[in-house]
């Protein structure tokens, strides 16, 4: 999108690609949460932010930019990739892994011993993004995001690819 070799990106409209890019409204919301040995103490996000305890986040991501900011009392750890990071938890170099839903619940399945908590601490929007400069395109891609809703399409798309902890925007 910064060099202008796409026209859209379907993706998360977080603030660090807002700078970039302009969207059009959300047609999907992830929830944001936590991934945690099966057997943690820890059953929502409000256990999370405790003194010694240790938050992983896949470098350089929205979480870590949002959590390091946000966390007042755990460290947070910076993982290599989503992967990494369910495998320090697995191996107890951490005591949970923040990122988005659908992503904390393929680690789980891939990585034993681990849960996502029932709960949130956030959500991502996802958008179609244009690049800066191309205004005149939002019009088209707001009418584009409120008919593939209404029309189901988005949810059809959920659905065929099993994702969770997310839903249709309204």
């Amino acid at each position: 999108m910064k060099a202008g070799n796409a026209d859209v990106a379907f993706t998360n409209a977080s603030p660090a690609r807002q700078k970039d890019m302009d969207f059009g409204p959300p047609y999907l919301l992830i929830e944001l949460g936590y991934l945690v040995p099966a057997a943690s103490t820890m059953t929502s996000s409000a256990d999370i932010d405790q003194k010694g305890r240790r938050i992983g986040v896949a470098a350089g991501s929205t979480s870590e930019s949002t959590l390091s900011r946000d966390l007042k009392n755990a460290e947070v750890v910076r993982a290599a990739t989503n992967q990494n990071g369910a495998e320090l938890v697995a191996a107890g170099a951490i005591d949970a892994f923040a990122t988005n839903k659908a992503t904390l619940f393929e680690l789980a399945e891939r990585v034993p011993g681990l849960k996502v908590l029932p709960d949130q601490w956030g959500e991502e929007r996802h958008s179609i993004g244009i690049p800066k400069g191309r205004e005149q395109g939002l019009p088209v891609i707001e009418a584009f995001t409120r008919d593939a809703i209404a029309q189901g399409l988005v949810k059809a798309a959920m659905d065929r690819a099993g994702l969770r902890g997310a839903r249709t925007a309204q």
